[in-house]
C-alpha cells in the first residue's frame, strides 16, 4: 500500500498508517474502506485531503504561465472544481493567473478569415476545440467574481457565437472535443441567456454521435479512423479508447450539470450518460482502473489513470444527481477511488499512470507511476471533488 502523505502530517506517520494497513486521514490513522464499510464523511474528508495532497504538489512544481492549449487547459477544469469544495484562494488565483497570462484568449488570431476547425496548434486554429476548452474556466472565474468584468468573457462569447453564425455542424469530429467544448456551450449560456448555444450543441453532438457512437456497445470510438470492423484492437476487437470515452463521460456530466432540467434535448444527454456509464461498469478491471482499451484488456494492459479518474469523476456525479443507483455504482466509484488513492496518486502527491498525449490504446507503450500529465491531474482533482461531494 502506498501511505498518503497530507500537509502538516510527519512522513513517519504515513508510514505507520500504512504498516498497519490503513490510511491517514485529516483525523489520524483509518480502515481501508470497502464498498460494505465506506461512510461518507470519511471518504469526504480522505477526498479533502487529496485533493490538498495533489495540488500542492502540482502548483509547486508547475508554472502557472503556461498555454492555453487543450492539455493545459484541462487540468484548469479540474482546478477550479478543487477551488469549489475547498475554498483555498491559493486554487482561484493559480487559474486566474494562467487566464491573465492568456489574455482570456485560446488561439490568437483576429483574422476571422483565417480561423480554421481542423486539427492545428498555431494561432489561426480558433474554431477547433482544443483552442476552446479554456473558454470553461474564463467563463467559470467571470462567475466567481462578483465584478462579473465583461473582458473575462469577450473572447470566448466572439469565438463560439462567430462558430454558432456560420452552417457546419461538423466542429466535433473526434471523441475529446465533446469535453473541451459542450460544457463551454452551457456554460456561456448561463450567462448570457442565448437559446443558440443549447440549440447548436445538439446540432454538432448529433453530428458527433454519427460518426463516433456505437449503439450495441454505448461507447465511442475516439474518431471516424478507428470505427470497427476497419479498425480493430490487437485480437480483433472493437477498439474503444479509455481517455476518448473517459472526455465524453465527463463532459456529458458537466452539460448535465448546466442544462436547464426543461430543456428538449436533456433526455438525449441523459440517454448517452446512463448508457455510458452501464458500459464503463462492465468494462471496469477487479483492481478499480480501466484499461486503455476498454473492450479489450490485453490490447495494452494495466491501469491508467485518466480515463479511470474521468470515469469515476462521472459516476459520482451521477450518483450525487440522482441519475445513476446508487446502490449499483457506488461499488464502482469506491473500488476506482481506490486505485485512485493508493496507487495512482504517490507519496508526494505525484500523479503517475497517465497515458502520454495520444489518440489510442498503444500496445507496449510504458505507462507506469512515473507516467504523468496536466489532464491526468486534472481528471484527478474531478474525481477528488466529486467524491467530496457525496451524500449519504
Amino acid at each position: 500500500m502506498t501511505p498518503t502523505l497530507l500537509p502538516g502530517f510527519s512522513r513517519r506517520r504515513a508510514m505507520a498508517c500504512a504498516l498497519a494497513g490503513m490510511v491517514l486521514t485529516l483525523s489520524g490513522c483509518a480502515a481501508v474502506d470497502t464498498p460494505a464499510t465506506a461512510t461518507r464523511p470519511a471518504l469526504n474528508a480522505e477526498a479533502l485531503a487529496l485533493i490538498g495532497q495533489v495540488n500542492t504538489y502540482w502548483q509547486r512544481t508547475t508554472p502557472a504561465e503556461e498555454t492555453a492549449f487543450w492539455n493545459v487547459a484541462a487540468y484548469h477544469t479540474g482546478n477550479i472544481e478543487a477551488y469549489r469544495v475547498t475554498g483555498n484562494e491559493a486554487y482561484r488565483r493559480y487559474s486566474e493567473n494562467w487566464a491573465e497570462h492568456n489574455r482570456w484568449m485560446g488561439a490568437r488570431s483576429n483574422d476571422k478569415r483565417q480561423w480554421k476547425l481542423t486539427y492545428g496548434e498555431t494561432d489561426d486554429f480558433v474554431l477547433f476545440g482544443d483552442w476552446q476548452i479554456c473558454f470553461q474556466t474564463y467563463v467559470d472565474l467571470y462567475n466567481l467574481d462578483q465584478r462579473r468584468q465583461p473582458a473575462r468573457i469577450a473572447r470566448a462569447r466572439d469565438v463560439m457565437e462567430y462558430q454558432m453564425g456560420t452552417p457546419r455542424s461538423d466542429y466535433w469530429w473526434w471523441a475529446d472535443g465533446l469535453y473541451m467544448v459542450m460544457p463551454v456551450m452551457t456554460k456561456l449560456y448561463g450567462v448570457t441567456g442565448d437559446r443558440r448555444y443549447l440549440d447548436k450543441l445538439s446540432e454538432y453532438f448529433a453530428h458527433a454521435n454519427s460518426i463516433m457512437y456505437d449503439g450495441d456497445e454505448r461507447l465511442y470510438y475516439r474518431d471516424a479512423r478507428f470505427v470497427y470492423p476497419a479498425h480493430k484492437s490487437a485480437n480483433g476487437r472493437k477498439d474503444f479508447w479509455a481517455r476518448g470515452n473517459g472526455w465524453v463521460f465527463a463532459g456529458l456530466a458537466k452539460v448535465l450539470q448546466d442544462l436547464p432540467a426543461g430543456d428538449p434535448h436533456r433526455a438525449e444527454f441523459e440517454a448517452k450518460f446512463r448508457g455510458m456509464a452501464a458500459a464503463l461498469k462492465a468494462a471496469q478491471q477487479p483492481d478499480g482502473y480501466w484499461t486503455r482499451s476498454l473492450l479489450d484488456p490485453t490490447h495494452a494492459p494495466g491501469p491508467e489513470t485518466s480515463g479511470t479518474a474521468f470515469f469515476i469523476y462521472g459516476v459520482l456525479w451521477g450518483i450525487n444527481h440522482g441519475l445513476l443507483p446508487r446502490a449499483e455504482y457506488l461499488p464502482v466509484a469506491l473500488n476506482g477511488w481506490r486505485f485512485l488513492r493508493t496507487v495512482a496518486v504517490q507519496t508526494d502527491g505525484k500523479v503517475g499512470y497517465v497515458q502520454p498525449i495520444g489518440d489510442r490504446a498503444l500496445p507496449g507503450q510504458v505507462v507506469d507511476r512515473n507516467s504523468t500529465a496536466h489532464f491526468g491531474v486534472g481528471a484527478v482533482l474531478l474525481a477528488a471533488a466529486e467524491m467530496a461531494r457525496l451524500k449519504d
